[in-house]
């Protein structure tokens, strides 16, 4: 029994010790906000979310796609470990961060890899280019030992960042992004971290979930080879990819008050960690604030959100209910909807976004072994 007991303790602290602690921080938008930047840089660079998915849409830098995000992840890199803060993205695929090579302003405010630190770095002769609008992010590959949590990956390839152009990633509260998606998406071939993980043998299972807490709790995490069933109580929801690109599912439509509004002919979603609002086309944006009775400025009276309806995603036959309070956002006594247009490409079909606001009220589970996400409610 003793034995047993040990076992099982054993087996839990090897559980505990794959799980990535994320952190709550301010997003780019407000510390843009903060130095009375976000406006010009928003002139400067209008936003689409859809260039996140459609790489030909280049009137966005890359960047922008993490305007709002919040969630920040510790990982490291070489012998002896440089540490870097990351976004673990499952909407794309590569891994980066900035080097000591990088002159820009940009880097300079941020954690810099010295592969002359490092014993076990490898370098290539292969570029890395990443498009702006205004130009663009050049670098190169390389592979050295990365260490997520207690798993060391031993020759991952990831990218050294040499040019960073403009001065908004300055003020990013991050270093990099480690990418969550398929290789299929990954920018110059490269394999992603955890499919490496998953070749060596490295996690107990070939998938990784996530838990973002509410507001200002901490508790938020990314665990890699295992679920915490004390999440899952209310049942877990199995749902097909429809591609093996990003998280992307089909949803049947979305309801409101028990009425299909919008995505009434079906449509297609892509769960991302690395998107905090929900991204909508803006058609079915314009409908879905017509049926909210809220003005196309998206902000609404505070007191007002007590008597908003949910917002219901149907999806593989299943209903999964967002209520007001995950889809409003109150900032300084002043309330909006959490909610995003975004142009998407003709002929590419009407895409959402399904980013932090939804998973707040989802434990997800990203499963690589049956291409499936797992969905199961936390309140």
């Amino acid at each position: 029994m003793k034995l047993l007991l040990l076992l099982g303790l054993v087996t839990l602290a090897q559980c505990f010790a794959l799980r990535v602690p994320l952190r709550k921080a301010k997003s780019l938008r407000q510390s843009l906000k903060e130095h009375g930047l976000l406006e010009h840089y928003l002139r400067q660079h209008p936003y689409n979310p859809a260039a996140k998915y459609f790489p030909t849409l280049l009137s966005s830098e890359p960047l922008q796609n993490f305007m709002d995000t919040q969630y920040f992840g510790a990982i490291s890199i070489g012998t002896p470990a440089q540490e870097f803060t990351v976004i673990f993205d499952t909407g794309s695929s590569n891994l980066w961060v900035p080097s000591v090579y990088c002159s820009s302003p940009a880097c300079g405010n941020h954690k810099r890899f010295n592969p002359e630190k490092s014993s076990t770095f490898v370098g290539t002769n292969e570029s890395l280019y990443i498009a702006y609008g205004t130009g663009s992010m050049t670098g190169v590959l390389g592979y050295d030992t990365v260490t997520v949590s207690d798993i060391k990956v031993i020759n991952q390839i990831f990218g050294l960042a040499e040019t960073e152009p403009g001065t908004v990633f300055y003020y990013a509260p991050f270093d990099g992004i480690l990418g969550l998606a398929f290789p299929s998406i990954s920018s110059s071939g490269a394999t992603p971290v955890f499919d490496n993980m998953m070749t060596e043998d490295l996690v107990a299972r070939d998938l990784f979930s996530v838990y973002l807490s509410k507001n200002e709790q901490k508790g938020s995490f990314v665990l890699f080879g295992a679920i915490d069933h004390s999440y899952t109580t209310n049942g877990i929801s199995w749902i097909p990819l429809s591609a093996e690109t990003y998280w992307q599912i089909t949803m049947d439509s979305v309801s409101i008050a028990g009425v299909p509004v919008v995505c009434s002919n079906g449509c297609q979603a892509i769960v991302d960690t690395g998107t905090s609002l929900l991204a909508v086309p803006n058609q079915a944006l314009n409908t879905l604030l017509g049926a909210l009775g809220v003005g196309s400025n998206g902000e609404i009276s505070c007191s007002a959100i007590s008597s908003l309806p949910d917002i219901v995603f149907h999806i593989n036959g299943q209903a999964f209910p967002l209520p007001p309070s995950a889809y409003v956002m109150e900032n300084d006594g002043y309330c909006s909807l959490g909610l995003q247009g975004m142009n998407v490409p003709t002929g590419s079909g009407e895409l959402w976004i399904l980013g932090d606001i939804f998973i707040h009220e989802y434990y997800v589970i990203f499963n690589r072994a049956n291409n499936m996400v797992g969905l199961s409610r936390l309140h």
